[in-house]
């Protein structure tokens, strides 16, 4: 399995953070019993005591920036958004595959600056992610997850052109709405969806291919829509846990729904030889739902080579034990978990830079030690995850164990009400 999600102890604090966290410490915290598995809420808390991470660091890696002129603003919600990435095929690298974006200053960062090169795709497979603003202005944000269909290779199609253009296409829509000017209105996912899809079919230099994909946008009200297609997905976590989560759609056993771009070529080879087509959904025949969020969420968007290895409780595990563990969830004597003040600290890309160079803000580290744990489980044999059990259930005579080995790409983002931090 991963490394342990537990920070490591390097250097003193500045001492107007350590004195911050000190403040904000309490009694340990005893864990509570609950039982849960993907698709039930449940609460769980972690055997750990906020006294000792006071003193604990997180781990370092180099980031490159790029600013651009969206404003700060001063009130309402913010969000702090990481992605972490790793094809099926590669070594996951910790401090290389990760991405970083907060609303509130309009900044991304990359871990790999490479990964900016004109016309390369990051290395992440068939999976794909975006983040950005939501209108020209604003501090909404829009992110989302797309997980290439791999079944259109054997027709010489590698989906993940068709992932990947699609997360560029809704960015660039969600960037620069409304076109006409003016905000009158809020960005819908369900648009989004609608205009990547359009203008990747539209795209000649895709050859064609599909792709799930789980899209939300989070505005200044701390309001959240999402419009999820197939069995990539999100939960929403809120102070030990599960608040929300999402059920896959699938058209069978591990058939999901699917946007999707035929080429003529398969159509007329269908037509004069027969076969089954391809399944093509539509933008429309998403799933829609919309939340509200409150100071401290966190939001886990993450393609099927996560939800088909770990569970919601191990999800949950570790997000919880390193909230708690930075101080970010804090545990006041005689009352229960409460978010801390250290969280705007601890999501900060400068402040943490300045803590020790070059360090993780907790969102990245959140994506980047669930995409490990993924990894881990993926590759472990000895280890039935939730896609073996399924197949276990549904196709006995298979005797499927272990892992799935998959493209895997996971979504962090954490809500930041500045009327509370």
């Amino acid at each position: 399995m991963a490394s342990s999600v537990f920070l490591t102890p390097r250097h003193p604090l500045p001492v107007a953070l350590e004195r911050s966290l000190c403040r904000l410490s309490g009694a340990p915290i005893l864990p509570t019993k609950a039982r849960a598995s993907r698709g039930s809420p449940f609460l769980r808390v972690p055997n750990c005591s906020l006294k000792d991470s006071c003193s604990r660091h997180l781990i370092a890696h180099s980031r490159g920036f790029i600013s651009t002129t969206q404003e700060k603003r001063a009130s309402g919600f913010v969000y702090k958004v990481a992605a972490a990435y790793s094809g099926k095929t590669n070594v996951f690298r910790r401090t290389n595959q990760n991405f970083g974006y907060d609303s509130a200053t309009g900044i991304e960062t990359w871990a790999d600056v490479s990964s900016l090169t004109k016309n390369q795709k990051i290395p992440s497979g068939q999976d794909a992610f975006f983040a950005g603003p939501a209108g020209q202005g604003s501090a909404a944000a829009a992110f989302g997850v797309a997980d290439g269909v791999g079944g259109y290779k054997d027709s010489g199609i590698d989906s993940a052109d068709f992932a990947h253009g699609i997360c560029k296409y809704m960015k660039q829509a969600a960037k620069s709405f409304p076109e006409s000017g003016g905000r009158s209105d809020r960005l819908n996912p369900l648009q989004l969806l609608q205009t990547g899809y359009k203008r990747i079919c539209s795209d000649r230099s895709v050859a064609g291919g599909g792709s799930t994909a789980c899209v939300g946008v989070a505005e200044p009200d701390g309001v959240l829509s999402v419009a999820n297609l197939g069995d990539s997905g999100f939960i929403q976590l809120r102070l030990n846990a599960v608040h929300y989560y999402s059920n896959p759609q699938t058209h069978a056993f591990n058939t999901p729904f699917q946007l999707a771009q035929v080429p003529p070529k398969i159509l007329a080879q269908i037509q004069n030889f027969g076969g089954k087509s391809p399944f093509a959904d539509m933008p429309a025949d998403a799933s829609l739902s919309t939340h509200d969020l409150q100071h401290g969420d966190v939001l886990i968007f993450a393609t099927d080579g996560v939800w088909d290895n770990l569970t919601s409780q191990e999800v949950l595990d570790r997000v919880s034990s390193a909230m708690v563990s930075s101080g970010a969830w804090a545990a006041p004597e005689g009352s229960g978990v409460a978010v801390s003040k250290a969280l705007s600290w601890l999501t900060d890309e400068k402040t943490m830079s300045e803590v020790e160079k070059d360090s993780m803000p907790l969102q990245t580290k959140l994506a980047v030690d669930i995409t490990s744990m993924a990894k881990a489980a993926s590759v472990d044999m000895k280890r039935d995850g939730p896609f073996a059990r399924a197949v276990q259930q549904a196709y006995p005579e298979e005797r499927y164990y272990g892992g799935k080995i998959d493209d895997i790409c996971v979504l962090v983002v954490i809500a930041i009400d500045h009327g509370f931090a």
